[in-house]
């Protein structure tokens, strides 16, 4: 099984590039974030066209996530509920038994704004949520699969020092990611050997894809269960390079 995870930063701008690249690369579940698109307006017909069922939260203009699957999905859920809000960040569905959780984190804005303390509220109800869901699902395992907005370690930013406490890479955004793991779970990206300065995410200013100045901030989280069945994690940075792309590359792992 093929899991995946990417940031397309509107579905309806990045449609066809989504198309293309499920074709090349026929996933078995693909979790979006930054779908920006209404219900009305989600591309359904095109989606079940190349093979998948689907799932999604969506919402104008910001936020928005899917699930898309070649098995069925059951047990959808929308949003934490734990953490009422109107943004629609969060969607969970169980796939072939186990339990996929789609998550866009909150970017934070800036560290000591007011969207940052609603980023680390909502970090922290998460895991609240998420060590239920890892107790419910214990059996078949679980996926925490999205953009995190956060780069866990220094590793995964081009330029630490810059980086030094800000938002995507401060010590309270680690901190709460790490309480994640703490969970049980594991970074599938790290389990295998990885290039120096591996990213998923350029800003599109700057040159900051053609000069590789990323962050690594899309991530799979695996259960202990799933952790023991991944083969292989890696990030796919073919799609950053066409014409108006998303600045974040799909994520890939492979389960046995």
């Amino acid at each position: 099984m093929k899991i995946a995870t990417w940031n397309v930063n509107s579905l309806k701008v990045r449609l066809a590039h989504l198309l293309q690249w499920l074709e090349a690369n026929p996933v078995d579940v693909l979790c979006l974030q930054e779908t920006k698109l209404t219900d009305d307006k989600f591309p359904i017909s095109e989606i079940n066209a190349a093979g998948y069922e689907v799932a999604f939260s969506g919402q104008k203009t910001y936020n928005g996530v899917a699930i898309l699957s070649k098995l069925p999905l059951t047990d959808v859920l929308r949003n934490n509920p734990m953490f009422p809000d109107e943004q629609q960040r969060i969607l969970a569905a169980t796939i072939g038994g186990v339990r996929f959780i789609c998550a866009y984190v909150p970017n934070g804005q800036a560290v000591d704004t007011d969207k940052y303390a609603y980023k680390l509220a909502w970090l922290a109800s998460l895991r609240d949520w998420l060590a239920d869901e890892m107790r419910a699902h214990a059996d078949g395992g679980l996926a925490i699969l999205g953009d995190y907005n956060i780069a866990p370690e220094d590793r995964d930013v081009h330029d630490p020092v810059a980086w030094a406490g800000q938002v995507l890479c401060s010590d309270k955004e680690r901190a709460a990611l790490t309480a994640l793991i703490d969970l049980g779970l594991t970074d599938a990206f790290r389990l295998f050997e990885q290039a120096d300065k591996s990213f998923s995410w350029w800003d599109y200013r700057q040159l900051g894809y053609q000069k590789n100045k990323g962050l690594r901030i899309d991530h799979i989280l695996l259960s202990d269960a799933l952790a023991k069945r991944c083969t292989a994690c890696a990030i796919d940075r073919i799609p950053r390079k066409w014409e108006q792309p998303s600045d974040h590359a799909p994520v890939i792992a492979t389960l046995d």
